[in-house]
């Protein structure tokens, strides 16, 4: 006895159901083919002789299977007509004008009575017409409903029972309206095609949890017309009063061409309206390659930025393809940005080294998510003080290039863990730096802070050490590209304060900053790994790169704005609290830009700063003042000794008192 397996009944079924859904179309199309042919056949119009019954029974027959097998093979009936686009009306014009020379050709041929070329036209034309007619019409009437708009109740109705379409598929509900009344009502900043696409795409899901009521535009040949039936309102003026009487609950912002000064205007003033701020756009990790636009909150740091670099993208992605790279702190806030970017330029292979598993291990799962098989990534778990451990990697994998982006970077924890800045920050470096040279090495970009300027931090203090070794090896006469790019602090990174503010704004309060008075310099993480790929990219040999930071930001006029951010009033509904000046940090960073000091390079964003590379002997004699403080595993003796190989590190109490003295924070913020 035969038997039929699962998947052929589950077949067998689906293919029963589609031919039923297709029925009522199919059925409506004859009827109006049929109401075509007697009025232009059976009246006969054009003639004084009446075309007879069954002459008009045969070319009815015949304009029916010629359609019904041009529609047919078109795929015209397994269109969704609920979700029809213009492709798709495109091809029941293409299927009907193949029908009607089908139509023409078989008359011709066919013993039957023959019909006039305008007259087989007139019946093809007439009977595609009403085709669209209903086509146009279901879908209206669909969106009507997604839309909750009552006055197409009764059409509705009218249209099913006509043509047997059913518009209640997808949960949509014509009758009660109770689906529509739970959707969240939202206004779409911006009637451009993002705008509109984000429209079309949230009334074409019947389970998207969102209804679009309106659009919002400052042009002026928009405002006052309609999109998909919705209104446009202009983003001004008593806004606020018409978003209330639509009842929106939330604003979405679909504007993919702004200003960050804008986007912060305009939240700043749509908040104000009482709804919620969203914006449609792609997760600000990744860029529009790696991922489609959705509706997302606001991130705080897209609201603080300032506008980013822009760097040449073909041309820095051309110097890293098809090379093996290896990143050196891999999982970190920078290292795992890094990461990112260089998986996008394809290269040879990715090495992600660090010491820390969970960062290493996201990153990446991150990038075998995105790419799959298209890049080779290796992780390898080892501390870049480990020199037999890293030497290991560098053996096996050979890199091309090495980013090193591997340091302890947390200026208070390093105040008081001294010998492991210097081992983990200088000689981890040195390690990195002399494995590069022996295996050959193409280039090696080093990561760097404002804090090595005139540091007043162990963290400082150590990362410019770092500098004198990158630059020092430069001249070591190998084949090995030696350059360091230095910048400020980065939003958004896990020694930011923007997250610490995060946390303490949604937990009520309140915000802590160590000095109302302490001002820094601020870059996403993006932008920061973007110059640090460009200018390692451009870096010659011995270059110390550095960032136009652009204005200065004051943390409590960072706290205070943040805390409006969230929709709170700083000082009534949060406070904001000095805890005092924590070890090692100084009310200021240095201004890194001083054009006149430094040499431009092709970007306009990024300098060299001039600074004359020590000669190996002095960088050797300071290496082992370092390495004998390390032995006597004494905190104050190491920074003693840092104080002594890094000229310029000197006590934040005197460099504060300094900057208070000279008014230079008020300069500084001008």
């Amino acid at each position: 006895m035969n038997s039929i397996t699962t998947e052929q009944a589950c077949g067998n079924d689906s293919g029963a159901l589609r031919r039923k859904r297709h029925l009522p179309l199919e059925v409506y199309d004859l009827l109006m083919l049929v109401l075509v042919d007697i009025l232009l056949l059976g009246f006969n119009p054009s003639s004084d002789t009446p075309f007879g019954i069954l002459p008009s029974i045969y070319h009815l027959l015949l304009s029916a299977v010629c359609i019904y097998i041009c529609r047919r093979l078109v795929g015209v009936y397994k269109q969704i007509w609920r979700y029809g686009s213009p492709a798709a009306y495109i091809k029941l014009v293409i299927s009907d004008f193949l029908a009607g020379i089908l139509y023409y050709c078989s008359e011709i041929l066919l013993p039957i009575p023959k019909i006039t070329f305008i007259r087989v036209f007139s019946i093809v034309a007439f009977n595609l017409l009403l085709a669209l007619s209903v086509r146009l019409a279901y879908k209206y009437l669909y969106e009507g409903a997604n839309k909750g708009d009552r006055r197409v109740k009764p059409f509705l109705r009218l249209l099913q029972l006509v043509s047997g379409l059913d518009f209640t598929e997808g949960k949509v509900s014509t009758a009660s309206g109770a689906a529509i009344s739970s959707k969240i009502r939202i206004a779409i900043v911006g009637a451009g095609q993002v705008g509109v696409m984000l429209a079309d795409e949230l009334f074409k899901n019947p389970r998207a949890a969102y209804t679009p009521c309106c659009f919002i535009d400052i042009d002026h040949s928009k405002i006052g017309r309609e999109i998909f039936g919705l209104p446009v309102l202009a983003g001004s003026g008593n806004i606020t009063d018409k978003l209330a009487e639509l009842s929106v609950q939330e604003i979405v912002f679909a504007m993919p061409r702004i200003e960050p000064e804008r986007i912060k205007e305009l939240y700043e003033f749509y908040k104000q309206t009482g709804c919620k701020v969203k914006i449609y756009d792609y997760p600000t990790m990744q860029t529009a390659e790696s991922g489609k636009r959705h509706m997302r909150e606001f991130d705080i740091e897209e609201l603080l930025f300032r506008k980013s670099i822009h760097i040449d993208d073909e041309k820095t992605s051309a110097y890293y393809r098809d090379k093996v790279i290896l990143i050196t702190g891999g999982g970190g806030s920078i290292g795992s940005e890094l990461c990112r970017q260089i998986a996008a330029m394809q290269p040879k292979r990715l090495v992600i080294l660090d010491v820390y598993e969970n960062g290493a291990y996201d990153i990446q799962q991150e990038l075998r998510f995105r790419y799959g098989g298209e890049i080779c990534v290796s992780v390898e778990i080892v501390s870049v003080c480990d020199h037999d451990g890293t030497e290991k990697v560098f053996k096996e994998y050979r890199p091309d290039i090495v980013l090193h982006a591997a340091a302890h970077k947390h200026v208070p924890l390093m105040e008081h863990n001294c010998c492991e800045a210097v081992k983990n920050n200088v000689f981890g470096t040195l390690n990195v730096v002399e494995l590069s040279e022996k295996y050959g090495v193409q280039r090696f970009i080093m990561i760097s802070t404002d804090k090595a300027v005139n540091p007043t931090n162990v963290m400082g203090a150590t990362k410019r050490v770092c500098e004198m070794i990158v630059q020092s090896h430069s001249r070591s006469g190998g084949s090995t590209a030696f350059s360091a790019t230095r910048f400020g602090n980065v939003l958004g990174s896990a020694a930011s304060v923007v997250p610490l503010f995060k946390k303490q704004i949604m937990n009520g309060g309140p915000v802590t900053i160590t000095d109302k008075r302490i001002i820094r310099y601020f870059m996403t993480i993006p932008e920061a790994s973007q110059l640090v790929l460009q200018s390692g990219s451009m870096a010659k040999n011995g270059e110390l790169f550095v960032l136009d930071m652009g204005k200065s930001i004051r943390i409590l006029e960072l706290a205070e704005t943040m805390i409006r951010l969230c929709g709170f009033e700083p000082y009534r509904d949060i406070d904001i609290i000095e805890t005092g000046l924590r070890p090692g940090e100084k009310l200021y960073e240095e201004l890194l830009i001083r054009t006149e000091e430094l040499d431009k390079t092709e970007n306009s964003m990024i300098f060299i700063e001039r600074d004359t590379p020590l000669g190996a002997a002095e960088l050797e004699h300071k290496l082992n003042i370092l390495r004998t403080a390390l032995e006597s595993a004494d905190d104050n003796a190491v920074k003693a000794a840092l104080m002594k190989v890094v000229p310029t590190y000197h006590m934040p109490e005197t460099v504060n008192s300094t900057a208070v003295a000279d008014n230079t924070l008020e300069k500084l913020t001008v």
